[in-house]
């Protein structure tokens, strides 16, 4: 059945026409629901979980509009001085924001080695930036200046903007059929994308305030929850042994991995070992690890191939994923979300390489955003059930915010613990760490095992897949 085009028959008309395709296509998709085994996740999770995030977009969060003034004028005073150290190290004022000049200045003024090239000229994206950063000391000030400019522009100016006149807060919209992964996303504003592991995103976190006096802010992440999954898909005995021993999974893994004892492991190389953990499943490969670790590609290389002899239940996982893809043309998470990546079968091979970070991306984040969303389904049930006032206001990854009246945090904290780590059973635990404060960025740990799971399940800045 086609419709006709909107301006072809009466509103009133449109509507029943609507309608009346609604209930069409309701029993065709019921079926394909059922033949694609996705009829329960459709049920049991993303159906029950529409009136939980109208609950949260109705209760929005405050925000401090005064903090977001000082901020502005922060900004705009770094970015005035950067600007004025890049005309400096240039020798004339440009437009900072125009590639078309800034290709001129970096590959015929400055003579800088070319990239990327586009239908334009060549790129002066952040990845050529990054890799041109040595060769001019400009460069790193642009990247600086960028940096100041998006988070001043999306958040510090445009934050006040969509604060509610009825109530003073910030009312996002939340999309669960946007993101291919399953993972929730949202609108006007995104929140999703404020850099929370660099100082300038985390500044702006400060913004987001208890709406009162008596209420305070109660956060709990999930710590390395992509990684306990890797341990439970790829069945590696070692991430497993870790996990269920409550090892520091970063240093353990330089441990082995450079065959000395834990105790031994230094700073960098544990650090060197959270880059690889975190960032395989997003296929990072050894000219990524050179480039953030600051190593030599040929020790990135030595290091990664002895991680997957190490962990060869990771390694085994990976090559099975990407030929399950291949052949079934599609891959899924533990509860069955599918996502299917045509990418695997083109002749592109740069098409081909991220088909296949997808594969063996997907299955691990779209299972941690289905066991966050189980979490969200049954909290607010929970929390009435103890006669709790406390509310879930934001989640953004692998974190769920709440709103909880003072009094009322030592009985809201182990429902919320418990909820989250019940959520779905693997064979290696899952935790959460909590924090309490008045604003999202200066919160505190309750306890010491919450530091210590903070610090463990802490990302990388920026996972560097190439």
């Amino acid at each position: 059945m086609t419709l006709p085009p909107a301006g072809d028959v009466p509103p009133a008309v449109r509507i029943g026409l609507d309608a009346l395709a609604a209930m069409a296509v309701r029993e065709p998709l019921e079926k394909a629901l059922a033949d694609s085994g996705l009829d329960r996740l459709f049920r049991e999770i993303e159906m029950p979980l529409i009136p939980v995030l109208a609950e949260m977009e109705a209760a929005g969060v405050a925000i401090d509009r005064e903090a977001l003034a000082l901020l502005d004028v922060e900004f705009g005073r770094e970015m005035a001085r950067l600007e004025a150290e890049i005309y400096l190290d240039v020798g004339h004022d440009f437009n900072l924001g125009s590639p078309k000049q800034l290709e001129q200045i970096l590959f015929y003024e400055l003579n800088l080695p070319k990239g990327k090239r586009t239908k334009t000229g060549y790129s002066t994206d952040a990845s050529v930036l990054e890799e041109l950063k040595p060769a001019h000391p400009m460069i790193g000030k642009l990247l600086e200046w960028r940096l100041y400019s998006k988070l001043r522009s999306t958040y510090i100016e445009a934050l006040p903007l969509l604060v509610s006149d009825r109530d003073g807060r910030l009312h996002t919209t939340f999309h669960q059929a946007v993101a291919a992964t399953g993972r929730l996303s949202s609108s006007d504003p995104n929140l999703q994308n404020i850099p929370i592991r660099s100082d300038l995103g985390r500044r702006i976190r400060r913004a987001f305030v208890a709406g009162a006096p008596d209420v305070t802010l109660l956060a709990a992440d999930y710590s390395q929850i992509e990684l306990r999954i890797l341990a439970h898909v790829s069945g590696d005995e070692h991430l497993r042994d870790a996990f269920a021993r409550g090892a520091d999974i970063h240093r353990e893994t330089a441990a082995r991995v450079l065959h000395k004892a834990a105790e031994d492991v230094t700073h960098d190389e544990r650090s060197m070992a959270k880059m690889v953990n975190f960032g395989l499943a997003y296929g990072m490969s050894d000219f990524g690890l050179s480039s953030r670790a600051g190593i030599s590609r040929a020790e990135a290389k030595e290091f990664i191939d002895n991680y997957f002899a190490t962990y060869s239940g990771i390694s085994y996982y990976m090559l099975h994923i990407k030929e399950l893809a291949r052949q079934q043309g599609w891959v899924s998470t533990l509860l069955g979300r599918r996502r299917f990546i045509p990418e695997l079968r083109m002749s592109n091979p740069s098409l081909r390489g991220a088909g296949e970070r997808m594969a063996i991306n997907m299955p691990i984040q779209g299972t941690a955003a289905d066991i966050i969303k189980i979490a969200m389904i049954r909290l607010p049930e929970r929390l009435r059930s103890a006669g709790l006032r406390a509310r879930m206001l934001l989640q953004v990854h692998d974190e769920l915010v709440l709103e909880v009246p003072r009094e009322e945090v030592d009985a809201a904290v182990p429902i919320l613990r418990s909820t989250m780590e019940e959520a779905l059973k693997l064979d290696v635990p899952l935790t959460v760490d909590v924090k309490v404060g008045d604003d999202w960025e200066s919160m505190r740990p309750l306890t010491r095992e919450d530091a210590v799971l903070a610090e463990l399940g802490e990302a990388p800045a920026e996972v560097v897949a190439g």
